[in-house]
């Protein structure tokens, strides 16, 4: 009996998954692409409940986690070594988490591919799992090396469902110079377009961001029939709402699907 048990105890440990790194939970939806991609499954102890959001880039790695509300009850039910987040939880919960021991990894707001690198070296680093880090920088050189120059300079506006544009100092603005975009906006960071200002000087093309996302933005001016006819035969690409709402590797896939859509 006893040599049973003993075997029903190894065979037990086999079929369970070996963890080769901390456990971890992310916060938001940024967060969770990160971890999905870097950790092995049997390290991620939770997830957030956004992860298989239609606007997350790994969604269909996200739908067989474990969520995880950015509370502190949630998060230190699930046990972690690592928590990694970008905007998920507020100052509080961090404090909380770090007085507990237990590490806590910020995404920055990266405004170029520099900062991406950055990014991934610090959670690929915390995670145990710098090969993986490597692996993710090495795809987003070559996505980048391909793009380069693939437009010669021409201009192109930015433009979101909502009608808000990017300029100089954003992860946007720096995906369109990858492939060779000039901006068409000029001025620093976010800012509104307005109805008026298309119809009365219309930018030659259209850098399209956020208009796969049906049930956000129903009326923003970017969806403005008047601006519907102008970018329907103007637009290079339509960047869908997962590749734009986190500072990560797959920015630089949004600058390769502008290298495609150039002129030959």
């Amino acid at each position: 009996m006893r040599a049973f048990g003993w075997a029903a105890l190894i065979l037990v440990g086999l079929a369970l998954p070996a963890r080769a790194g901390p456990r971890v939970v992310s916060l938001d939806q940024c967060a969770d692409q990160y971890v999905l991609a870097l950790a092995d499954r049997a390290d991620v102890a939770g997830v957030s409940p956004r992860a298989d959001d239609p606007d997350s880039w790994l969604r269909s790695q996200g739908e067989a986690a474990r969520r995880v509300r950015p509370t502190l009850e949630a998060v230190i039910a699930a046990s972690p070594d690592v928590v990694v987040r970008y905007w998920g939880g507020d100052a509080r919960l961090m404090s909380a988490l770090e007085r507990r021991g237990i590490a806590v990894v910020q995404i920055d707001d990266a405004t170029d591919f520099e900062g991406v690198r950055a990014n991934i070296h610090r959670v690929s680093s915390a995670l145990q799992q710098p090969g993986r880090g490597a692996d993710l920088i090495a795809g987003m050189n070559r996505n980048l090396a391909q793009s380069r120059e693939s437009w010669n300079g021409e201009t192109a506006l930015y433009l979101t469902a909502a009608g808000w544009t990017a300029g100089r100092g954003t992860l946007i603005d720096s995906m369109m110079r990858a492939a060779g975009l000039s901006n068409a906006w000029d001025g620093p960071s976010f800012a509104p377009v307005s109805i008026e200002q298309i119809i009365l000087r219309p930018p030659r093309q259209y850098v399209l961001g956020f208009f796969d996302t049906v049930r956000a933005d129903r009326r923003g001016a970017g969806r403005h029939p008047s601006v519907r006819r102008r970018t329907t035969y103007r637009t290079v690409v339509s960047w869908p709402g997962a590749m734009l709402g986190c500072p990560a590797w797959f920015a630089a896939d949004g600058s390769r699907a502008l290298a495609r859509a150039a002129p030959r």
